[in-house]
């Protein structure tokens, strides 16, 4: 579970958490992914048990990947997370310009 911090983890699942999706559907939702980056996650959140993967006998094959209740549970900390920032950003800003201009002050 090392990717967990990642970069795009967090996002494909908030991305599923809207519902199940297919693949070019869920790269369109999460702005910035490369395709092959989107497959390894999908297959790593698989992997895990977070998401499923289902393969529709069609012509040509679709697939969609949906959230597990155990990639939900998941998403619901990713949610927490996300309203933690909304809050406290003003005082993380507040914090990195105090530390910004004291690294930057010249010496006395």
């Amino acid at each position: 579970m090392g990717y967990m911090g990642d970069r795009w983890t967090l996002p494909v699942l908030m991305a599923l958490g809207a519902g199940a999706r297919r693949f070019n559907q869920l790269r369109r939702d999460v702005d910035g992914i490369s395709q092959q980056m989107l497959a390894r996650v999908v297959k790593g959140l698989e992997r895990d048990g977070m998401v499923t993967r289902t393969v529709h006998p069609s012509v040509p094959p679709q697939v969609e990947y949906a959230l597990t209740s155990l990639g939900a549970s998941l998403t619901e900390q990713g949610v927490k997370l996300g309203d933690w920032a909304v809050q406290h950003i003003d005082e993380v800003d507040a914090h990195r310009e105090r530390y910004d201009a004291a690294v930057s002050a010249p010496p006395d």
